[in-house]
């Protein structure tokens, strides 16, 4: 299951000719989505602009955007370097409910079921107690920003799972559209439980290799979010 990670997917080479747009909106969102975790520091500009095939130029203001916008801090002298914000924006967006929303559920939908069909034939003990230690966090009495990261890294690692670096990109992707629209919505503790109560039953039909239940089990998890977005719809 090598290659497929999350992380790997944050630095692969961007693609022209948006580089800049690209740039900005990736590392924008593995920062909101916890992939690169608060206080993190990014690889030396050079080292950064040759991962990611794009002119040091443009680098420089992609990273200028997000140091404006709040994802990271630059850090001049000894020691000094472009980190993560110790509390980076947990979503993007402007705040109202996006045209494509439907859309963004749909393809959630189709990957989160097709990755965790494919990780109940393929999931290890390892990947097990993985997702158990993000079940773990979600748990514990935090604040919703740091439940809602647990619970992004949790789906990211049930694509993991698949060993299939395309498929974890795409969670990573849907991932980041959906905390958009989640961002929105009220969170009361109890929902938040009941999510997390969902989420050690999908673990529990994982580690048994049932993939049929699996899939049914994540089919009603994502409802309730989707009946939750539609009422915020125009009628």
């Amino acid at each position: 299951m090598e290659g497929a990670t999350a992380i790997g997917s944050v630095f692969e080479r961007v693609n022209p000719p948006t580089t800049f747009e690209e740039t900005v909106e990736r590392l924008g969102t593995a920062i909101r989505l916890g992939l690169l975790v608060p206080g993190e520091q990014l690889p030396p500009e050079r080292e950064l602009a040759e991962q990611l095939g794009i002119a040091r130029s443009t680098l420089r203001q992609a990273l200028t955007t997000l140091v404006q916008s709040g994802h990271l801090i630059a850090q001049r002298g000894r020691g000094g370097g472009t980190f993560v914000s110790s509390a980076p924006p947990l979503a993007g967006g402007d705040g109202r409910l996006r045209d494509d929303w439907r859309e963004v559920l749909d393809a959630r939908v189709a990957i989160e079921c097709g990755a965790v069909l494919l990780a109940a034939e393929r999931v290890d003990r390892a990947a097990c107690m993985r997702l158990a230690e993000f079940i773990e966090r979600m748990d514990e009495p935090v604040d919703f920003d740091a439940y809602r990261r647990a619970d992004v890294r949790l789906h990211i690692a049930i694509a993991e799972a698949t060993g299939t670096p395309r498929l974890v990109a795409a969670m990573t992707e849907v991932q980041g559209e959906v905390s958009e629209l989640i961002a929105l919505i009220a969170h009361p503790d109890t929902v938040l439980s009941h999510s997390n109560a969902e989420h050690r039953r999908l673990l529990k039909a994982l580690r048994a290799h049932d993939g049929v239940g699996a899939v049914r089990l994540m089919r009603t998890h994502l409802a309730g979010t989707e009946h939750i977005i539609a009422g915020l719809a125009p009628g």
